[in-house]
């Protein structure tokens, strides 16, 4: 093993390797998120159905998360900073090639490219800070790290959308050329190496005993379902959500229902604070955080706006302070393979923002908002449960 120390917080190491990953993480949530509201523009664009246009959403993310299941075996065999530095300059590249592209069919092989390109980030992220920083240093860090998703998603769908509708999809895809090739840069400058990177062989039957040892470990499998449920829900309550809104009384249009992103600030605060809440491994911290999404939900079946948004803001708050813990938790809990965990944790959480707009559909199609939230409490304390599981088994109290 390096005998490099673990970094600390306080340091300027600790410094260096936290604001890398923000702009890492910033770079790939904006390329991500960017063409959100884009969708109409594309259909226009292109002469495509409504569906064809979410199609190109839809794909960069089944990619994304089925890349994982690549990304993090390579990295525990080959490293961390090659693979990140090597995704960030291939999303370089395909924004380039999407930017000159008039075909809307290549255009989504492009997209479908990026999300391997852009898995990289969420896969080797957490394992990176787990092998380079302390206990302490690393809930710290991947709060602040996770802070940057929340930004990269919310900015990507703003400045996505204003660039998209005054100066067109092309000058969208170069904004974020430019945009990743700054990010490339300040990676490159700024990540400090892993100081306690052991490499392990890599082999495609011991990626799938890896992945096997995760999903039987009792302290993973847990945080592995709570990842992937808390995030069907957060997400696809703002997509019936929009339906809602956009209908009697309130009818607001497209532009007013992009700023309703805006509320994922709050979980850039409770990210960024969740390092303060170890006490109990951070479960108790976790539960804070589901807590506060039940509470949210409950808010949003008010018939005035402010107290909806009121309700946006702590499930922000709540479910970005849930997720960051649940990934510290995961890389302090995995024997091994640490990569190879938070791509699994991932897959859970992208696999769970797809499949929970076809679990919420039937309770909206039965009785509207009410149900949709009733069907998300459901999960919800589902989610508190597996925290009670966990605590049991790791014994915190």
């Amino acid at each position: 093993m390096s005998a490099e120390p673990l970094i600390e917080t306080g340091t300027l190491a600790f410094r260096r390797a936290c604001l890398a990953l923000i702009l890492a993480s910033l770079v790939v949530f904006a390329n991500l998120y960017a063409i959100h509201p884009l969708l109409p523009l594309i259909a226009e664009t292109f002469q495509v159905t409504s569906l064809q246009a979410s199609s190109m959403f839809t794909l960069t993310n089944l990619t994304l998360a089925c890349s994982l299941l690549l990304h993090g075996p390579l990295s525990d065999a080959i490293g961390r900073k090659g693979p990140l530095l090597t995704g960030i300059s291939g999303t370089l590249l395909l924004n380039l090639a999407m930017a000159h592209t008039t075909d809307y069919t290549l255009l989504l092989w492009l997209r479908a490219a990026l999300g391997v390109c852009l898995g990289v980030l969420p896969a080797v992220a957490i394992a990176y800070l787990g092998d380079s920083m302390s206990r302490k240093a690393l809930v710290a860090a991947v709060g602040l790290y996770i802070a940057g998703n929340t930004l990269g998603g919310a900015g990507g769908r703003l400045v996505g959308g204003f660039i998209g509708e005054h100066l067109g999809l092309q000058a969208v895809f170069l904004a974020l050329a430019g945009f990743t090739l700054i990010g490339l840069i300040g990676v490159t400058l700024l990540l400090p190496r892993p100081a306690g990177f052991l490499p392990q062989r890599l082999s495609l039957a011991g990626s799938f005993r890896n992945f096997a040892d995760h999903l039987g470990n009792r302290q993973l499998l847990p945080a592995f379902l709570l990842g992937g449920c808390n995030f069907m829900v957060f997400i696809n309550l703002y997509t019936y959500l929009t339906f809602r809104l956009s209908a009697e009384p309130w009818h607001l249009g497209a532009g007013a229902l992009g700023l309703l992103f805006l509320t994922y600030l709050a979980g850039t605060f409770s990210a960024a604070l969740s390092g303060r809440l170890q006490r109990g491994g951070g479960l108790p911290g976790m539960a804070i955080g589901v807590l506060l999404l039940i509470g949210g939900c409950l808010m949003t079946l008010s018939g005035q706006l402010w107290l909806i948004l009121v309700g946006l803001l702590c499930n922000a708050f709540g479910f970005f302070l849930t997720h960051s813990l649940a990934n510290a938790w995961i890389n302090q809990h995995a024997l091994h393979s640490k990569a190879s965990a938070s791509s699994l944790y991932s897959v859970f959480y992208y696999l769970g923002s797809a499949l929970g707009v076809y679990y919420l559909e039937p309770f909206w199609r039965l009785a509207g908002w009410p149900s949709v939230v009733a069907g998300s409490l459901l999960i919800l304390l589902i989610n508190l449960g597996l925290i009670f599981y966990l605590r049991r088994k790791s014994g915190t109290a």
